[in-house]
């Protein structure tokens, strides 16, 4: 099973039979988590204090956002660093001919590019005794198109180089 849907087969496990059944569910159990947080506070108000957010005056509320900023900032700095370095890795040459089932029949790895600077591949799940494909892989198919016109752009300039 794809690890993005196994907490919804673990809700459905727990006694969901439908998408509206699985819904209620959720939804029970959310408002079974409050009414005991509420209990909690009701019986422990020092205790329950604790756990709740400051409030303070707007001035107060812009300075500690700025200082929360410059760690965000240094974070995203950090994060296109490392996203730098990793485009900078070294390739490895594919030696081996390898044949793949194509739109027109058998084709190399070559071919499938064909032509194009890039390629997406995706590995969709589908296990040999299902009777359909994993549920958010297929989300994700059926939601393609919107990456479309972005593809479009690349193949033009693969072709005209503009």
């Amino acid at each position: 099973m794809c690890p993005a849907c196994m907490a919804t087969t673990a809700l459905a496990a727990a006694g969901a039979t439908s998408a509206g059944a699985l819904a209620a569910l959720v939804v029970k159990r959310l408002r079974d988590r409050s009414e005991a947080r509420e209990s909690t506070r009701a019986a422990n108000p020092e205790e329950s204090n604790m756990d709740r957010q400051r409030v303070v005056s707007q001035p107060e509320w812009i300075e500690a956002r700025k200082a929360l900023l410059v760690k965000e900032k240094e974070a995203t700095r950090q994060r296109d660093a490392l996203s730098a370095e990793r485009r900078r890795l070294p390739m490895v040459k594919v030696g081996k001919t390898y044949a793949f089932d194509g739109p027109h029949g058998e084709e190399t790895l070559a071919g499938l590019f064909d032509g194009r600077s890039q390629l997406i591949v995706y590995h969709f799940m589908f296990g040999p005794e299902w009777k359909e494909g994993c549920p958010s892989c297929s989300f994700l198919a059926d939601h393609l198109d919107g990456a479309l016109p972005h593809l479009a752009w690349v193949r033009h300039h693969d072709k005209y180089g503009d």
